[in-house]
C-alpha cells in the first residue's frame, strides 16, 4: 500500500464515527494535496473554514466538549504556529486547567510543506515535529515518516484518550496525486460550485 492509499484508509476510518468532523481549510474545495484523500466522505461531515488557525484550534476545542471529534486540518505545518496558542495553552492544558473535569480531544492533521517539484521557499517546509514535543505536555505528536505507520497512527489517534497532532509528509504522496491535483486546480474552485453560487445569489 502506498503512503497515499494509507491515508485514504486512515479517513475512511475516521469518517466512519459518527461523532468526526473534518474541519479546516480546503475540506470542501480542492487545493491541496490532503483534499484528495477524504473528499469522496460525506459533505455533511465536513466544515469548511477561511485562514484564521488560532479560531480553527478554539472551535475545535470547543467541538470537542461538545461530544465531536474535530479532525482539525492545517496543510502546511508552517502556519499551525498561528494557532499555538489555542493548542498548547487551552486544548493541552484543557484537563490540568480545570482539575480534570475537561477533556477535550482533537485529531490534528498537518504536513511538512512539499519541496518537490518546486521549492516552497523556506517559510512553506519548516518541520516543527520536535518543538511541538516539547510545547505540548498532554498531547501525542507523531512525524508520519513511511506509508506503514499511516493507519496503524491514526487508529492510535482515534482510540486514545488524549488529542494527537499528526504531522505528513506530502513529498511521499504527491506524485501519486498527481491527476487529481491538476484537475482540482483546474476545475475546483469554489466558483465552479453551483451550491455555493446559489447562496451567494
Amino acid at each position: 500500500m502506498t503512503y497515499k492509499d494509507e491515508l485514504i484508509r486512515a479517513m475512511n476510518l475516521l469518517g466512519s464515527r459518527e461523532n468526526v468532523l473534518f474541519v479546516g481549510q480546503n475540506v470542501l474545495y480542492g487545493g491541496t494535496s490532503m483534499y484528495h484523500t477524504f473528499k469522496h466522505l460525506p459533505r455533511e461531515k465536513m466544515i469548511e473554514l477561511p485562514v484564521f488557525e488560532e479560531i480553527q484550534a478554539g472551535i475545535c476545542t470547543g467541538l470537542a466538549l461538545l461530544g465531536f471529534l474535530p479532525v482539525s486540518i492545517y496543510p502546511r505545518m508552517d502556519f499551525l504556529i498561528l494557532a499555538l496558542n489555542q493548542i498548547v495553552n487551552h486544548l493541552d492544558k484543557a484537563e490540568a486547567m480545570s482539575d480534570g473535569a475537561f477533556k477535550p480531544k482533537v485529531i490534528v492533521r498537518t504536513a511538512i510543506g512539499s519541496t518537490n517539484p518546486l521549492m516552497p521557499g523556506p517559510q512553506h517546509c519548516q518541520d516543527h515535529t520536535e518543538a511541538l514535543k516539547l510545547m505540548c505536555s498532554n498531547m501525542n505528536v507523531v512525524k508520519l515518516r513511511s506509508a506503514d505507520m499511516v493507519y496503524p497512527e491514526y487508529e492510535r489517534a482515534l482510540r486514545s484518550d488524549k488529542s494527537t497532532i499528526l504531522v505528513e509528509i506530502p513529498d511521499l504522496y504527491n506524485k501519486d496525486l498527481e491527476k487529481e491535483l491538476k484537475e482540482s486546480r483546474k476545475n475546483s474552485s469554489f466558483r465552479n460550485d453551483k451550491s455555493f453560487q446559489d447562496k451567494i445569489e
